[in-house]
């Protein structure tokens, strides 16, 4: 049995997630589970506040591609090629060309890693300016003194009684001022 290798394919704008469903339920109605492995739509949650409410949309990480752990013959070419939303494998010439194993890897363990907790959208730097938009400050304005990217937190300076309190908030109850 041949080796399975990771490619890219390409998808159109949009159908990515039409392209994994549709080859999934080609590969059970054929039984390729032996030839045609995993398929990864490479993406993270990011959390952003929107209309005042959180939400968290997924975010892919190439728009327009999706990855298949595959081995490569006449017949999973022409399967992966005519699935509806494919356009084509990324390739050198003709020949699709094998995603390098290191590479597929480090984005698996990105997607793996940014699982547990969405991403916050907007970051923030020390000194910046912002409006606190939810909880008992809300509406105040302050200064960020501590950016915590891991724990999603902030802590920010805000002038309270003519005094600057330091105020610990998550990235989403501030907003760039």
């Amino acid at each position: 049995m041949a080796e399975k290798n990771w490619y890219a394919i390409h998808a159109h704008s949009g159908q990515e997630n039409k392209v994994k469903e549709n080859l999934e339920k080609t590969i059970e109605r054929d039984k390729l589970q032996d030839l045609i492995g995993e398929i990864l739509i490479p993406s993270e949650d990011v959390a952003e506040i929107k209309g005042g409410q959180r939400r968290v949309t997924t975010r892919k990480f190439f728009p327009g591609y999706v990855l298949v752990n595959m081995v490569l013959n006449e017949k999973t070419w022409f399967i992966v090629k005519n699935t509806p939303g494919v356009s084509g494998f990324i390739s050198a010439g003709r020949k699709p060309v094998p995603v390098e194993g290191e590479e597929v890897q480090s984005i698996i363990e990105q997607i793996r890693g940014e699982q547990d907790k969405p991403k916050p959208k907007v970051m923030f730097q020390q000194g910046e300016l912002v409006k606190i938009i939810e909880g008992p400050f809300s509406n105040f304005l302050g200064t960020v003194d501590e950016v915590n990217p891991e724990r999603g937190r902030v802590k920010v300076l805000v002038k309270i009684f003519e005094r600057l309190t330091s105020v610990e908030l998550e990235f989403w109850q501030v907003e760039k001022g």
